[in-house]
């Protein structure tokens, strides 16, 4: 019979990179962040069906994501970048994303650092913050203000907080396989 806490090392283990497995290259672990918030930027481009626009900014929750869980993983200059192509690629008024992006990484820097320690729920709060200032932003910039969306801008805002666990956890999943 095995005990719990040896389970979860099993477990552990098993999802973790085995002891003899090659590790990435340096250049391979510092790209990888880079690529997993570009490629959720560029769900926005598979086609979906849907007759409201409800779908979550996923690049965003994964940019949101590896800066709470894996502080040092992007610059603070990387948004500017990532907002650039998610710009590009969503149709968005070109910058918009740009800052946007980068105001909501200076606040979870600020945040960051009048915090020392904090749990997953403060994390899901500030991100929650977060994705709450960049879609209504988005929103400001990209329709009138006369355009009856905010109904619909709300319920987005509710989807994509309650799937930032999702992101999160392959964030540190993805994570787990990229340390050495």
């Amino acid at each position: 019979m095995t005990l719990p806490s040896q389970r979860f090392s099993a477990s552990r283990l098993s999802s973790a990179r085995r002891p003899f497995d090659e590790p990435l290259t340096p250049g391979s672990a510092r790209l990888l962040p880079w690529t997993t918030v570009m490629a959720g930027s560029l769900v926005t481009i598979l086609p979906w069906g849907a007759t409201l626009a409800l779908l979550p900014p996923f690049g965003l929750l994964m940019m949101l994501a590896w800066r709470l869980l894996a502080p040092l993983s992007l610059r603070v200059w990387a948004p500017a970048l990532l907002g650039l192509f998610d710009d590009l690629v969503s149709g968005q008024p070109l910058g918009s994303a740009m800052l946007l992006w980068t105001l909501s990484f200076f606040l979870v820097e600020a945040m960051d650092a009048r915090s020392g320690v904090r749990d997953f729920a403060q994390n899901w709060a500030i991100a929650a913050v977060s994705i709450a200032f960049c879609l209504a932003g988005g929103r400001l910039v990209a329709t009138r203000l006369g355009a009856h969306v905010d109904s619909v801008l709300l319920l987005q805002i509710v989807i994509s907080i309650l799937l930032f666990p999702l992101a999160a956890r392959l964030v540190a999943w993805i994570d787990l396989k990229r340390a050495p």
